[in-house]
């Protein structure tokens, strides 16, 4: 027996990306609103009264609208930042507490994790909770990632014939530190502060890896390299999504290049723990557009319906 599940928003890049991972699948059936009526609330509307699952790949303010016209006849999960914050909607990262997937399971209401957030509560959620830094450690991070994330505009100046020279480079951006996740990074990572970050937009299509830096000396008590990496690797033992790769030798850190596309078009996520017992280097490599957006929509949809979470992601 299938579901009925509709995207409003269908014509955006993560709206197509899920549409594209849920096409084929023989328990779903996709719902799709004619091109002239995308921007119709009524016909809207109809389409959330038919389905039993509506992805919301919308901007905030739409976003919030649609909860509206939705009017508690779908199951909702929101790819937009407006209710990631809210208490009243489950947070869509299962693999962070087991509480965050039961709350999943059940819920009418499911913000699905930004792609830079999820990269960097991969890291520092279980830091904190398992006790490693403590709730108001002055915490710092970068991110590069592919412009896919950026919007329609942005892709289409990327692919453009006339793109500007600059584009060319590595672009930093939101550098008055209000970038848009820092309020769910803060939230779900249990830090009394807002953490700085500094993300890093570059001339390829889709990938990203989050790194957070940690001097050990600004902490009260010592932690070592190998402790981080055995915390990590316990807390997401058995997660079909999220790896934590082995520590590597000085040797082999030396000749290793972290490339942030090397999970392009995939929904996994790995973590790297790079560095020495003073100077720790935790990098989360994922796809911005999979684990980081549309792969991480799926897998809470798969949650929702009491099915194997990796169902069409693996």
């Amino acid at each position: 027996m299938s579901v009925k599940v509709y995207v409003d928003g269908q014509a955006g890049t993560t709206g197509l990306k899920i549409i594209d991972r849920l096409n084929g699948r023989e328990d779903i059936e996709l719902l799709k609103i004619a091109d002239e009526d995308r921007h119709n609330n009524d016909a809207r509307a109809a389409m959330m009264a038919q389905a039993d699952f509506t992805f919301l790949c919308l901007p905030d303010a739409a976003a919030i609208e649609a909860v509206g016209l939705a009017n508690g006849k779908t199951r909702i999960l929101d790819a937009s930042t407006a209710h990631r914050t809210d208490p009243a909607w489950a947070y869509g990262f299962p693999e962070l507490e087991p509480s965050f997937r039961e709350k999943i399971v059940g819920s009418a209401q499911v913000a699905v994790p930004g792609c830079y957030a999820s990269g960097f509560l991969s890291i520092v959620h279980p830091l904190v909770a398992h006790g490693l830094i403590p709730a108001d450690f002055p915490v710092f991070a970068f991110a590069t990632s592919g412009y896919s994330g950026a919007g329609k505009n942005a892709i289409a100046v990327y692919e453009g014939a006339d793109k500007p020279t600059e584009y060319d480079s590595p672009r930093q951006y939101a550098l008055s530190q209000h970038h848009k996740h820092l309020p769910e990074m803060q939230k779900f990572a249990g830090l009394t502060n807002k953490p700085m970050f500094e993300p890093i937009v570059c001339d390829y299509y889709s990938g990203m890896v989050v790194s957070v830096p940690i001097q050990t000396r600004m902490l009260d008590k010592k932690i070592s390299l190998a402790q981080v990496n055995e915390t990590l690797a316990a807390h997401y033992e058995g997660a079909k999504l999220v790896s934590v790769n082995a520590l590597m030798t000085d040797e082999e850190q030396g000749k290793f290049f972290l490339a942030s596309n090397g999970l392009s078009g995939q929904n996994k996520l790995e973590i790297f723990t790079f560095g020495n017992d003073d100077q720790i280097l935790l990098c989360a490599r994922l796809d911005n557009l999979g684990k980081g957006a549309s792969g991480a929509a799926v897998q809470c949809l798969n949650i929702m319906m009491g099915i194997d979470e990796t169902t069409g992601l693996i």
